[in-house]
């Protein structure tokens, strides 16, 4: 009689939007047996989620040993950690997930690893690429686009309008980044270097000779004719000053909500609001209702409260930018999507899934 081969382990997917992980799994086959995914449900810890909808994700994930996350989509708090008794090693992207419990984690003895998008490690070492981040671009494109009209004109023109809003210039306005860590930093050189804009910059620990030593290691001058190139001002100014005031945070327990109604209400009436780093580092109630009183001239937001928006969301209105709206210009969490990107992440998670099998160390140790 031939012997019985042994019960595969299970693996789960989450959160596979564009149904592009299976193939990056497949070599994982018949020793995992793998599930995908293709939907998220409210967050376990979101405050409306509902009794139902908290069984079901425990429901969901319960039989899985090993589930690979999109970071940041699926969140894992210690209420939802310990109900997962199987589950063993828990991958995400990235190289951080605020949304993971990592102490209640290692507490429960389950693995967390990351993946930074280098690819494999057994891999030739990736070839640096030359230019911006891929969340670098989506922020100057939402930048460029609320500012220049472009989704409201392509929507006119379609409909056999021509012409019917004037476009903001940026050239020589005021850049107010909140932040300026890698992704601050490198908007504001663009913003800088490509449209001649003055750049104010705010972080509760920046100060101004670390802004200077950030501008040297962009290749900046430390000052220019105007002063300072990356000029460190006080929140209430960074505000009051901004043309563009674009959000370049790191989201934590002490961050979180650090754009409040007070500091919206700063804003000139000509400002432009984007948002590119995390939903819950604003006062999501407060934004939207500066946007409906149309106190600003428009925002551009990639990152939301709860994700995906629920259908009746607030934000899912077409009366943007009509009966004294400000216009907003919205794109879903679409910073970091990149085939590219996301594909690197994969091959890193199947790696680690492969080591842990083996009982080799695993990579990129989170918890």
């Amino acid at each position: 009689m031939p012997p019985i081969p042994p019960t595969p382990i299970k693996l789960a997917i989450l959160d596979d939007y564009q149904n592009m992980a299976t193939p990056h799994f497949e070599n994982l086959k018949p020793t995992f047996s793998i599930t995908v995914f293709g939907d998220t449900l409210l967050p376990y810890n979101h405050p409306s989620t509902p009794p139902e909808v908290k069984r079901q994700l425990v429901d969901r994930f319960k039989p899985f040993t090993v589930i690979s996350s999109m970071r940041e989509r699926t969140p894992f708090p210690r209420d939802l950690l310990e109900q997962l008794p199987n589950l063993k090693l828990l991958l995400t992207t990235g190289v951080r997930n605020a949304g993971i419990d990592m102490v209640a984690a290692k507490e429960l003895g389950i693995h967390v690893t990351g993946a930074p998008g280098k690819g494999r490690s057994t891999s030739a070492a990736a070839k640096k690429k030359r230019g911006p981040d891929s969340t670098t671009q989506h922020a100057v494109a939402l930048i460029l686009g609320i500012a220049r009209g472009i989704a409201s004109d392509d929507k006119g023109v379609k409909e056999g309008g021509w012409q019917t809003d004037l476009a903001t210039g940026l050239s020589g306005k005021n850049f107010s980044t909140l932040g300026l860590g890698r992704l601050g930093g490198n908007v504001a050189k663009i913003m800088y270097q490509s449209f001649g804009m003055r750049i104010l910059a705010w972080s509760s620990s920046l100060t101004q000779d670390a802004a200077d030593e950030k501008a040297k290691s962009l290749g900046l001058p430390v000052e220019d004719e105007d002063g300072k190139v990356f000029k460190v001002v006080s929140k209430e100014e960074l505000f009051k000053e901004a043309d563009v005031l674009s959000v370049h945070y790191v989201l934590s327990d002490r961050s979180r909500g650090v754009v409040g109604a007070a500091d919206l209400a700063l804003l000139k009436p000509s400002a432009l609001f984007v948002n590119t780093s995390r939903g819950p580092l604003v006062d999501n109630n407060a934004l939207l209702e500066v946007l409906e009183k149309g106190t600003i001239r428009g925002a551009a937001v990639d990152v939301f409260e709860i994700e995906p928006l629920p259908k009746d969301s607030w934000w899912r209105s077409e009366k943007w930018g009509t009966e004294g709206r400000s216009k907003v210009l919205l794109s879903p969490h679409m910073g970091y999507v990149e085939g590219e990107t996301m594909g690197a992440w994969y091959e890193e998670q199947v790696e680690i899934v492969e080591r842990w099998h083996e009982g080799k160390e695993l990579l990129n140790v989170l918890a």
